[in-house]
């Protein structure tokens, strides 16, 4: 008696067939940037660490450039004052990982870093009226010092800028939109000035 393929069941004859459909899921998962969401939210805030790294390297540099200059230009108080009040604002106002999709949040990290910017400018500029000021070493280290942390910001934000587009464009485009719902992402906030317009003037000696 021959043998009946057509009493066994599907499930019998073809045992694949059950696990299929998880196999096509899996590979549509990965093929159309289930992680991609995530991985660029990671790349976002690590960027946005080094932002704050480096504002906070400079907000250490300014005590000491401050009491460099008091000692050669005691008279100009206004300017030191503003500059010591500055950084204290600049180091209160903090953006955590958390707000970066806060736009005001950023803004006001924006606003007072720009303010203690401003406000070295002018301490900076005050240094043209002192030539013992200029010449002394401590001040000229510290100058240094002050202008490669400008420069390694610049970067730091440029850095951030890109990281914050690259995500912002995946959670605002297809497919990406789609897993920002799944995820509950959100686009986040990013510097609205250039940073160009925040550096203090480069004073050569």
């Amino acid at each position: 008696m021959l043998f009946s393929l057509s009493r066994l069941r599907p499930q019998q004859l073809y045992p694949s067939v059950r696990i299929l459909p998880l196999l096509l899921a899996a590979a549509l998962l990965s093929g159309c940037g289930v992680n991609t969401i995530p991985t660029l939210e990671e790349q976002a805030k690590a960027t946005w660490g080094q932002v704050q790294n480096q504002y906070q390297r400079r907000a250490e540099l300014i005590p000491n450039l401050v009491e460099t200059v008091r000692g050669y230009a005691k008279q100009e108080r206004e300017v030191l004052t503003q500059v010591i009040e500055a950084r204290a604002k600049a180091t209160q106002v903090q953006v955590n990982v958390d707000q970066l999709t806060d736009p005001e949040a950023l803004r006001r990290f924006q606003e007072a870093q720009s303010q203690l910017s401003g406000a070295l400018g002018r301490l900076i500029a005050v240094s043209e009226n002192y030539p013992d000021l200029k010449s002394n070493q401590n001040f000229l280290a510290l100058q240094s010092q002050l202008e490669g942390t400008e420069n390694r910001i610049s970067v730091a934000r440029r850095d951030y800028i890109q990281a914050v587009q690259a995500y912002n464009t995946e959670v605002r485009t297809l497919p990406g939109r789609l897993w920002a719902v799944v995820y509950g992402a959100k686009p986040m906030a990013t510097f609205t000035v250039a940073e160009e317009q925040q550096r203090p003037p480069q004073v050569r000696f």
